[in-house]
């Protein structure tokens, strides 16, 4: 019946391309509410949507909005069971009444919906990130500005950097997509490249958020060297040439 429900639920949002809790409540009347916010954060983890304050909206209808591919959600229905087991370790490295940096990634965004309602001060350049932290309580919430990705729904360039020049940061999650032990972690896109450069130059602690699929993969723009990290987030071993020069350069693995 689950998954009968949800795939209705998809067709909904496929003919109207967003929809309110309150609204849905009407084409299930022997559902809960609770029992469809459970669907919508389901089909959110999935992929196929994004939540918004008391509804949710297509992830379709938000890239034809831009005008792109959705590649973002394309993205986020990869390797979700690792992506999840990384999100459950990293939620105990969150540290409350600190400042906290979120970098944009669909692992990052695992790790947002996960996070208990608490005192955190978080900064982010991720657009969806932010939209689910402000739905917990207790969670002050600072969104960087500048140019928007739209495949990564990530802000960046010159104007991030600036507003980013004024902020402290105590620990930062990040995101990567790929890993060589010649070029360190690497992204496809330069203004990204750069705003994670000068993201780790400004915080007193470091932990990265990479799951083993993307090891061995060199992407165009490096940010940051294995000595630069302090925390190493993964799902499960590293090859065994890769551990061992992390831990030479006093890198914590933990999976």
């Amino acid at each position: 019946m689950n998954d009968f429900r949800r795939q209705k639920i998809l067709d909904i949002l496929e003919q109207k391309g967003e929809i309110q809790l309150q609204k849905l409540k009407e084409f299930f009347p022997d559902v809960s509410t609770m029992t469809l916010r459970r669907d919508l954060i389901a089909l959110e983890k999935e992929g196929h949507l994004i939540r918004t304050h008391g509804g949710a909206i297509s992830t379709k209808k938000l890239w034809q909005l831009t005008g792109q591919e959705d590649e973002y959600s394309k993205r986020a229905q990869e390797n979700i069971e690792a992506k999840m087991k990384i999100a459950n370790i990293a939620k105990g490295l969150v540290e409350k009444n600190r400042s906290i940096y979120f970098d944009a990634g669909s692992t990052i965004m695992c790790l947002a919906k996960i996070l208990e309602s608490d005192n955190y001060t978080i900064i982010t350049s991720g657009l969806n990130i932010a939209l689910e932290l402000v739905k917990k309580k207790n969670v002050f919430v600072v969104m960087l500005g500048g140019i928007v990705n739209s495949n990564t729904l990530s802000v960046s360039g010159p104007n991030a950097i600036f507003s980013l020049d004024r902020m402290n940061i105590d620990i930062a999650f990040m995101s990567a997509s790929g890993f060589c032990l010649e070029t360190g972690f690497s992204v496809s896109n330069a203004y990204e490249g750069d705003l994670k450069r000068r993201i780790i130059d400004r915080s007193q602690k470091v932990v990265m958020l990479m799951d083993t699929s993307k090891v061995g993969k060199n992407m165009p723009f490096s940010y940051a060297r294995l000595e630069e990290i302090d925390i190493w987030v993964c799902e499960k071993a590293l090859p065994e040439d890769i551990e061992k020069a992390a831990r030479e350069s006093g890198v914590e693995i933990l999976y």
